[in-house]
């Protein structure tokens, strides 16, 4: 296999096409890139932003370039010498009348070719809730008519032409629509003959007949696991991959999917052991990616969370809490707040999955019980997981799940009040998955694939927006409740990153990330400084005090809502306050803070709006950007100078370890430059491909605190970083990685580590807590004193390159910081 040295992330869609990749693939040549990495190509629901709507996994969607484009980038990828890594969406497709497969299962039902492609409940009609109200309200108001569309009858709905069933059209002709359409007790029984229903979209979470990607409705869950279905998803990727023009794939929530290891290993047979694969697959805690999986590993949201874990003060950790808890009124109890974020989505947002799971596991439970105890009983274990899923297949269970199992079943009998007897059948029911042939398969499978929805959604989707503490912390992968700021916990996980996933991506920015990784880099340094945080919000909050509204359910905003409010805009502060400016910032601003709100769930959702809550927060947000609003600007960037200052360390930083760590590193599009995004979509804007290469062009021979100081380095660090990457591929793919001890008054502020093969070697140094190292303007150069890094005696008197500043140096016993942070803030040194 030809492993990939790095890769770059491309968001096709909204004006970014394929030929307009292949205009800046000498760009990324020159930044040092092997493999561009790119997002779904396949044809998706019409004006998809992000292209996980697929609606023809066999077509190259024309409104990216189509097959004749996709075949410019190939032929442009391989003339530049770069590889090509697509994005493949496996669990779902758009339940879209776009999508062919879904507009034949809804015209014909389960006489449809593809009525087994979907995960549908076939025992009843397929629910389509696309209706803004109740189905007699919409009949009643006359939302509901039939037309000719195409020479045929269709049910319409608005946009919405559904397709009839031809068994139910006679009589139905253009001349006799209108006054058909204006029959009601036509149209009903009608409705009633078609393979579908028609239903309110806010039933949806009560009743569903087909599995769906998450909460999304949309999104409709694809049965892979079906080896004919499997082929019909992936004639298009296998012959790509065959072809030769693409290297290598990415799994799209391979959590979702029924059988995760049957599927990869069938992937894995049908593309080669030369082809790169990796899966998007969140690892919560001490979890490990299961290492029999014929993959390299994942897309690396846990390198996100170790990053975060070095990059944090954690001796003040403490003083942050007792902050937020000032400002709160009490100490928030962050395992409760979960629990109870868990609870409401399995029991109210997933209540359709959990009522099939209950007739799942009544067909299998001896002596049986009734319908709430089995209930009470999944719930209760589904709450208390501590991971995205298990693993059981018709192989049996492995150990680790058996193991996990019983300690979730223990924790749910502890922490609720669930009878043992419900719990311990539950769990029973579980564990015969692979024995069974009553029932209990089947319930094991959709057990697992409601595990990760409710965890996701009830954490990253719900928890990230209320417990604002520390946000750069609320980031995929991470958890806000595991202590930060060990250096010895962070070097544990980069050498346990060398036998489990040593090819695996190490991504620091994604398409799904909260916020750019500048922004958390920025945010880290909030935990070397909680007393300076909160005096300052409390002066900002007494500034605008004017702003907030007193409603009938309380105040708008409410303290931790403007605590959350005042973090995310110092995430993207730019340092300039000019209108211009602040415009663009307030464009940004109040579509994350709508979003924010509503994924919290506290005073208003996506599926009921607030409408007074929500005007009078984002009323509150917009007057943090008014022109007048002056003095707040000038106290907010002079908070901010420093921590700006030190967010660029930090990200510089974070962007060496990446480049150093066991893994492939992966650039998100444009973040070579400085990310300041905040969540999707302002992490999917356009990026100015031609200003980064200028920068590019120009930045070498600049001093490097000159382009500290702008935002410029981290690009530098990235092509230097990828040069000796591109030069030295074995070592990076299969090197050591050893863990340097440093001594002195400042050893706290630092971490180094080599990466060796043999007599080659890699040193990396970088800087940590630079708040309290760095002048507030960020351009001096810190006070190291006497601290040092300890070499190992086998590597003294080596002479070593500083691939940074091109200083050569003599290893001895020890290597003063002093002497090589002096010039620039982290260190990249190489024998010679």
């Amino acid at each position: 296999m030809m492993l990939p040295t790095s890769t770059y992330r491309l968001q096709f869609r909204e004006g970014f096409t394929f030929d307009k990749a292949v205009a800046i693939l000498p760009y990324l040549k020159t930044l040092g890139i092997s493999h561009v990495y790119a997002s779904p190509i396949f044809s998706a629901a019409t004006g998809s932003t992000h292209g996980y709507d697929v609606t023809d996994h066999n077509e190259i969607d024309p409104a990216i370039g189509g097959r004749e484009g996709f075949d410019r980038l190939s032929a442009a990828l391989k003339q530049h010498g770069l590889g090509l890594i697509l994005d493949i969406v496996p669990n779902h497709m758009a339940a879209s009348l776009d999508n062919p497969w879904w507009r034949s299962v809804i015209e014909l039902g389960p006489d449809s070719p593809y009525a087994r492609h979907f995960d549908i409940d076939w025992r009843e009609r397929l629910t389509l809730p696309i209706l803004g109200k109740p189905y007699d309200e919409a009949v009643a108001d006359g939302e509901i008519a039939l037309k000719f569309e195409n020479g045929k009858p269709v049910l319409a709905y608005f946009d919405n032409h559904l397709p009839l069933h031809p068994d139910t059209i006679e009589g139905i002709t253009p001349e006799t629509v209108g006054d058909l359409s204006g029959d009601r007790a036509f149209l009903e029984a009608l409705h009633a003959r078609q393979p579908y229903q028609l239903t309110f979209w806010k039933t949806a979470r009560k009743h569903l007949s087909y599995r769906r990607f998450f909460e999304v409705t949309g999104l409709v869950g694809v049965r892979v696991e079906d080896p004919a279905i499997f082929d019909d998803v992936h004639r298009l990727i296998l012959e790509l991959v065959r072809s030769g023009q693409v290297d290598g794939l990415r799994v799209d929530h391979v959590d979702g999917l029924a059988d995760p290891k049957t599927y990869l290993d069938q992937l894995r047979a049908a593309i080669g052991p030369d082809t790169y694969l990796v899966v998007e697959k969140i690892l919560n805690g001490e979890e490990v990616l299961p290492q029999d999986w014929p993959i390299e590993g994942t897309t690396g949201y846990e390198f996100t969370a170790a990053i975060a874990d070095l990059l944090s003060d954690g001796s003040k950790t403490a003083e942050l809490d007792q902050a937020y808890a000032d400002l709160l009124g009490a100490p928030v109890d962050l395992e409760e707040e979960r629990r109870r974020a868990k609870q409401v989505m399995v029991k109210e947002n997933f209540e359709t999955e959990l009522k099939g799971l209950v007739a799942l596991a009544k067909k299998s439970i001896h002596p049986p019980l009734d319908d709430e105890a089995i209930r009470d009983a999944i719930a209760a274990i589904v709450i208390a997981f501590p991971v995205y899923r298990t693993y059981i297949n018709k192989e049996g269970i492995r150990d680790d799940d058996r193991r996990l199992l019983e300690q979730v079943a223990n924790d749910a009998k502890t922490s609720s009040q669930i009878a043992e007897s419900a719990i311990n059948a539950v769990l029973d029911c579980l564990f015969r998955a692979a024995t069974s042939s009553n029932g209990a398969a089947e319930f094991t499978t959709r057990f697992q694939q409601l595990t990760g929805p409710v965890t996701a959604k009830s954490v990253e989707d719900t928890l990230f927006y209320r417990f604002n503490k520390l946000i750069a912390l609320n980031e995929v992968g991470c958890d806000p409740a595991e202590p930060v700021g060990s250096v010895a916990r962070f070097h544990d996980k980069m050498k346990a990153r060398v036998s489990e996933q040593p090819h695996g991506l190490l991504g620091t920015s994604t398409h799904d990330t909260k916020r750019g990784e500048d922004a958390r880099a920025r945010l880290y340094a909030i935990s070397e400084a909680p007393d300076v945080w909160a005096k300052a919000v409390a002066r900002w909050r007494s500034m605008n005090a004017d702003a907030v509204q007193q409603l009938d359910d309380g105040p708008a905003p409410e303290t931790d809502t403007e605590w959350l409010l005042y973090q995310a805009l110092a995430g993207i502060w730019t340092g300039e306050a000019d209108p211009k400016t602040l415009a663009s910032l307030k464009e940004r601003f109040l579509p994350y803070v709508e979003k924010a709100l509503r994924e919290a769930k506290r005073r208003t959702d996506w599926s009921d709006t607030n409408e007074a809550y929500e005007s009078a927060v984002l009323a509150y947000a917009e007057r943090l950007f008014a022109e007048e609003n002056q003095a707040f600007h000038s106290d907010f960037d002079a908070t901010l100078k420093p921590i700006m200052a030190a967010g660029r360390i930090n990200a510089l930083s974070q962007t060496l370890i990446k480049l150093t760590a066991p893994g492939i590193p992966d650039i998100y599009q444009g973040a070579e430059g400085e990310d300041l995004s905040l969540v999707d979509p302002d992490n999917r804007r356009a990026i100015d491909f031609t200003k980064l290469s200028q920068a590019l062009a120009s930045n070498d021979q600049r001093p490097w605190p000159n382009a500290v100081a702008d935002g410029t380095a981290k690009q530098r660090l990235i092509a230097a970083g990828l040069a000796l990457r591109n030069a030295r591929p074995d070592l990076f793919a299969s090197g050591n990685y050893q863990p340097l001890e440093i001594t002195g008054e400042k050893r706290d502020h630092a971490a180094a580590y080599l990466r060796s093969q043999g007599d080659d070697v890699v040193l990396a140094v970088v800087p940590r807590l630079p708040l309290g190292l760095y002048n507030q303007d960020g351009s001096q150069t810190p006070d190291w004193g006497d601290t040092a890094i300890v070499i190992p005696a086998d590597l003294t008197d080596r002479r070593l390159i500083n691939h940074l500043t091109s200083a050569e140096t003599t290893i001895g016993e020890t290597m003063r910081l002093a002497d090589l942070l002096k010039d620039c803030p982290v260190a990249l040194l190489a024998t010679a």
